[in-house]
This record gives structure tokens, C-alpha cells and sequence, in this order.
């Protein structure tokens, strides 16, 4: 079985444009993920899919390979189904070009769940809500998870849905009811990753987008609407991810304190 990394990466950002040029310590963070990326154990190539030429000559510029895809791509797997429709890799890793603190771990789990021929059609990672910020986020993706392990429903809204925190808002005291909910529950946060096999990629961008998917927002909807299944891997952690200027800010401070 043959894998390859494929990491999607635009400059056209609205919350933080050019983001993946920006630079943590001496290099762009679209060089940390790829770095990150090529260390993985089992992984037979690493690619950026980007339709900005400014991304393009960067990459090329730390010797990495690179291909540019149509401006018209709705989402990062419409932008790597381009690039490997005529490809012969059996499995795809989906990394988006804003994780470059994204764990070793986290991504080699997910190979050594599916490679070389696991029974599910996509992994993803997702981790622990720990805190009520967390809990309460819509930027927050949280995931429902099935006893075979995978997912029933993705949202932004706080799910599973706890009766008592509701009916404890109401007196005034949701802060109490969240942190005791936290604690009896699983609730967990989804990480955008994503390992496909690569058939199953290009079904799914051939999909058209559905009802939940519209409404959340949520492109990996289209999958569940669609009849089919994506198992969840449990990772301890998430990790801080860039989409503002006040993550890059706080990935800038968290980048010095560990060097």
C-alpha cells in the first residue's frame, strides 16, 4: 500500500491572509507542517496543492514538491483530489497547512490504525474537551462517537446534548452544570485530519454538498449523509492551529518557549 501526504494550503485566507508564508522562527509554516509530514514512518511521498504562485515558489524554495491546482476549488479535498486523481497511492493524508504544531503521534496513529489495509474509508483524529471555552466554541468542531468507534455526527454545537446544563442555565449556574457534564462525559473535539483511501477521495468530492453540510458548515457531513462511515482515532491532545491573528500570535509565543 502506498500513501502520500497532501497538504492543501491557499494564500487567500479572510480571517488571516498569506497565513501559510508566515513565519515561525526561520521558517514559513507551510515548511514546518511539510517537515512534519516527511518524518512520518510509511508515508511514500509529501506534497503542497496550492493555487497561489507566492505559496508555490516558497515550497520550491525549501526543495518540496509542490503542484498548483484551479482557483475554483471549493475546499481543501476538492484541491487534493486534483492533485492525486492520476496518482496511484492507495491511501491520502489530508494535513491542512495551518497545523505546524500538529503531533507525530497524532498523524502516525492514524497510519498504523488503516495502513496497509484497514476496513474503514477515512480516520480523523479528535481529542478530549477538557474546558467549558472548549465546550462552547462553534470554531470548535465536536464530534458524537459510536461504541465501533465511529463518528455519528460532527457539529458545532456542544454534543451530546446534557439535559441538566440546560435546565441549570436557567438558575443561573451554567458554569457549574458545564464543568460537572465535562467530567461525567465523553465529549470530544474534532481535528481536522483526515486519511482517505484514495477511491473513496474521489467519490467524495463528486458528492454535492448536502443539507447538514450546508448548515454546519462541515464538509466531512457529506460522507455521514451519504450513508458511509469515518472512523474516529482518540488522541490525547489538540493542537493549537493557526486561522487568526491571535493564534499567530499566540503559535509565535508558543514556538519561543519551545526552543
Amino acid at each position: 500500500m502506498k500513501c502520500a501526504a497532501v497538504i492543501p494550503a491557499r494564500y487567500g485566507s479572510t480571517r488571516l491572509p498569506g497565513k501559510p508564508l508566515l513565519r515561525l522562527g526561520d521558517k514559513p509554516i507551510i515548511q514546518h507542517v511539510y517537515e512534519r509530514a516527511s518524518a512520518l514512518r510509511g508515508m511514500d511521498a509529501v506534497w503542497v496543492a496550492t493555487d497561489d504562485e507566492r505559496i508555490f515558489e516558497c515550497v520550491r524554495g525549501f526543495g518540496g514538491n509542490v503542484r498548483m491546482t484551479l482557483p475554483t476549488h471549493q475546499s481543501g479535498s476538492d484541491r487534493i483530489a486534483e492533485v492525486v486523481k492520476k496518482e496511484d497511492y492507495d491511501w491520502i493524508l489530508n494535513i491542512q497547512g495551518d497545523e505546524p504544531f500538529v503531533e507525530s503521534s497524532t498523524l502516525q496513529g492514524l497510519l498504523d490504525q488503516a495502513l496497509p489495509d484497514g476496513p474503514w474509508p477515512v480516520y480523523t483524529p479528535a481529542a478530549p474537551i477538557r474546558t467549558l471555552e472548549e465546550w462552547s466554541n462553534p470554531s470548535i468542531v465536536k464530534v458524537v462517537v459510536g461504541r465501533d468507534g465511529t463518528a455519528l455526527y460532527f457539529s458545532r454545537w456542544p454534543l451530546p446534548f446534557i439535559r441538566q446544563a440546560q435546565l441549570t442555565s436557567l438558575q443561573g449556574d451554567l458554569a457549574q452544570a458545564g464543568s460537572r457534564s465535562l467530567e461525567q462525559f465523553p465529549f470530544r473535539r474534532h481535528i481536522g485530519i483526515y486519511l482517505y483511501r484514495r477511491d473513496f477521495l474521489m467519490r467524495f468530492v463528486s458528492w454535492p454538498a448536502g443539507v447538514l453540510e450546508k448548515a454546519e458548515q462541515l464538509e466531512q457531513l457529506r460522507i455521514l449523509e451519504n450513508g458511509h462511515r469515518i472512523r474516529v482515532v482518540d488522541v490525547e491532545r489538540a493542537t493549537l492551529s493557526i486561522d487568526t491573528p491571535e493564534d499567530y500570535r499566540q503559535a509565535c509565543k508558543l514556538f519561543s518557549e519551545q526552543r
